[in-house]
C-alpha cells in the first residue's frame, strides 16, 4: 500500500492539476453529501464553491473524505490541500492554519423544546445543551454557567432535544435551520446568539496558495458566483447583506466570533428554510453498503493476517528465548492491550506522520494487526504451554533439534488447541475495525452514520448495518464453536469395544 500523497503550496496544486480539498459526508445537506439517484456524485453548496475555485485556479476539485473533528491535523500532515467544510475563524486557527477570506456568515442559533420558557443562553445556567465539538458554538458553551453536552454528529444533538434528554442546543443556524427548526416538538429562537464567518483553512506552509484562493474568492464574489451559489441552496440571507463579507483586502483581520448579536429578528431574517428533502432507502444505497462491507472485510482480513504470525512470534520469544526476548514480548504485549486501539490509530496516522506517512488503509490495517498481535500472543502463549513437556523429550530423542521439534510437533498442537480462541478473535476483529472511520477509512460503520443523517433515519440504516455485521461474523462465530466441540476430548464419540473372540 503505498503512502498519500503529501500536500504543498500553490506550486504542487498545479502540477497535480487539481484541488484537494478535505471534507466530512457525515456532515450531510447542505455543505457535502452523496446525490441519491447518482451514488458516488457529490452534491452541496461547498461542493459548487470547491468546483468554482478550482476553475479559478485552472486545475479540477477532487474532494477527501475524512472525520470532521480530525480535519485540522489532517491538514497538517498533508492529506489534502485545504479544508473547505463549515470551518469557522477563531484565533486558535488563525494561529495554526493559514485562513482564506470569509466565504459564508453564519449565525448561532439557540434551540429549545416547544413550550420551554427559555429565551436565551443567561436562562439556562445549570442546564444541559448540546453542541458539535471543536466548534465556536462549543466555545460560547465552556464560557457560560451551564453542562455542554458534545455530539459527533449534527441530528443527534436535536433528536436528544426533541426526547427531553437535554435542554437546549446551540449550533450555527445553517445546521439548525434543516435539522433542529424542522422539527414541531422544538423551537428556534429569534436573532443570533454570535455570529462568524466560514473560511478555508490552508497549511501554514502555502502562503501562494492562500493568496490564490483569495485572489479566487475575490472574483467569485465579484461576478456574483458566490451569490449564485448560496442563492440556489437558499443560504442567501440577511446575514450576508448586513455582514458584506470582507474584501480579500481585509481578510487578514479576524472578525469578530462569539460575541452576542444585539438585533431584531427581522434584522436576521433568512429566506424560508427549504423543507428537509424526501430520502428514502433504495438499492443504491445498499450497494453502498456492501461497498462498507466489504472494505470492513478485506481490512480485517489483512490485519488478522498480520496479527496472527505476530503472536506466534511473540509467544515464541516469552516461551523460548532469553531474558531480554521475553522482556521485549512482554513489554510489547501490555503496551498494547493496556492502551486504547483507538489511541493506537490516533498516534500511527496522526502523531507518527512526521516520521511516516502512512495511507488510511495501511495504517487502519497496520493499527489493528499491532494491537490484536499483542492478544494473539497471549492466546498462543496459552495453547504452546498446554503441551506436554513430554512431546518436546520425545522428539528430541527422536533427533530433532530444539526448533525442529517446536515447528514440527509442538507449534501443530498449540495451533488445534489455539484455533477456537484465535477465530473467535477474529470476530472481535471484524467490530472493532469500526474505529478506523477516525483515521478517513469509510467502512461499514461510517457508512451508515453517513446515510442515517442524510435520510435522517437512523433506524432503517442502523438495520441494515447490524444485518451486515451479522451475516459477516455469525458462520465466523459458528465454525468456532464448531472447531471447539470437535477439538474437545469430551466430545469424542466413544467407540464400540467388541467382546473377545475364540476358545479358550
Amino acid at each position: 500500500m503505498a503512502s498519500v500523497a503529501h500536500a504543498g503550496d500553490l506550486a504542487d496544486v498545479k502540477q497535480r492539476g487539481e484541488l484537494r480539498w478535505g471534507g466530512d459526508l457525515q456532515g450531510g445537506e447542505p455543505y457535502v453529501f452523496e446525490d441519491e439517484a447518482h451514488p458516488g456524485k457529490l452534491r452541496g453548496f461547498e461542493v459548487e464553491i470547491a468546483d468554482a475555485l478550482a476553475r479559478e485556479l485552472g486545475v479540477r476539485a477532487k474532494f477527501v473524505q475524512n472525520d470532521w473533528s480530525n480535519l485540522v491535523p489532517a491538514l497538517e500532515r498533508g492529506d489534502f490541500d485545504v479544508i473547505l467544510n463549515g470551518l469557522e475563524e477563531t484565533p486558535e486557527r488563525r494561529a495554526r492554519l493559514r485562513l482564506s477570506a470569509p466565504y459564508y456568515t453564519y449565525g448561532e442559533t439557540l434551540t429549545v423544546r416547544a413550550g420551554a420558557k427559555y429565551t436565551s443562553l443567561s436562562d439556562l445556567k445549570g442546564k444541559r445543551v448540546g453542541t458539535l465539538n471543536q466548534t465556536v458554538a462549543a466555545d460560547i458553551l465552556k464560557a457560560s454557567a451551564l453542562e455542554m453536552v458534545l455530539y459527533e454528529g449534527q441530528q443527534e444533538p436535536y433528536m436528544d432535544l426533541a426526547k427531553g434528554r437535554t435542554d437546549a442546543v446551540l449550533l450555527d443556524h445553517v445546521i439548525a435551520d434543516r435539522y433542529g427548526c424542522v422539527l414541531k416538538e422544538l423551537r428556534c429562537l429569534p436573532g443570533d446568539v454570535a455570529r462568524g464567518h466560514y473560511v478555508l483553512g490552508i497549511g501554514k506552509n502555502a502562503p501562494a496558495l492562500q493568496d490564490a484562493l483569495n485572489a479566487a474568492l475575490a472574483s467569485l464574489q465579484k461576478h456574483g458566483e458566490l451569490e449564485r451559489i448560496l442563492v440556489g441552496w437558499k443560504l442567501w440571507d440577511a446575514r450576508q447583506k448586513l455582514a458584506e463579507i470582507p474584501a480579500v483586502a481585509a481578510a487578514t483581520a479576524a472578525p469578530t466570533i462569539g460575541e452576542p448579536v444585539a438585533s431584531t429578528p427581522a434584522a436576521v431574517a433568512a429566506a424560508e428554510p427549504p423543507p428537509p428533502p424526501a430520502r428514502h432507502f433504495g438499492a443504491a444505497h445498499a450497494l453502498l453498503f456492501l461497498q462498507g462491507a466489504l472494505i470492513t472485510l478485506l481490512i480485517s482480513v489483512l490485519s488478522f493476517a498480520l496479527a496472527s504470525p505476530l503472536g506466534m512470534a511473540l509467544a515464541t520469544l516469552r516461551l523460548y528465548t532469553g531474558r531480554p526476548g521475553r522482556w521485549l514480548a512482554a513489554t510489547y504485549v501490555e503496551l498494547f492491550r493496556g492502551t486504547p486501539l483507538l489511541l493506537q490509530l490516533y498516534v500511527l496516522y496522526f502523531g507518527l506522520a512526521d516520521v511516516v506517512r502512512l495511507s488510511p488503509m495501511t495504517a487502519a490495517v497496520l493499527g489493528l494487526a499491532l494491537n490484536y498481535g499483542a492478544y494473539e500472543a497471549e492466546v498462543y502463549r496459552g495453547a504452546l504451554s498446554s503441551v506436554p513437556t513430554g512431546q518436546t523429550e520425545a522428539a528430541r530423542a527422536l533427533g530433532l533439534n530444539r526448533w525442529q521439534a517446536l515447528r514440527y510437533v509442538v507449534f501443530p498442537q498449540a495451533l488445534r488447541t489455539a484455533l477456537p480462541a484465535v477465530t473467535n478473535d477474529f470476530v472481535a476483529l471484524l467490530k472493532d475495525s469500526s474505529l478506523i472511520s477516525v483515521i478517513t477509512v469509510v467502512e461499514l460503520t461510517k457508512r451508515m452514520t453517513i446515510l442515517a443523517v442524510e435520510l435522517r433515519d437512523w433506524l432503517t440504516p442502523g438495520l441494515m448495518c447490524a444485518a451486515l455485521y451479522f451475516v459477516m461474523s455469525f458462520p465466523l462465530a459458528r465454525w468456532a464453536r464448531r472447531i471447539e466441540r470437535r477439538l474437545d476430548p469430551s466430545q469424542a464419540p466413544v467407540a464400540a469395544s467388541n467382546p473377545p473372540t475364540g476358545s479358550a
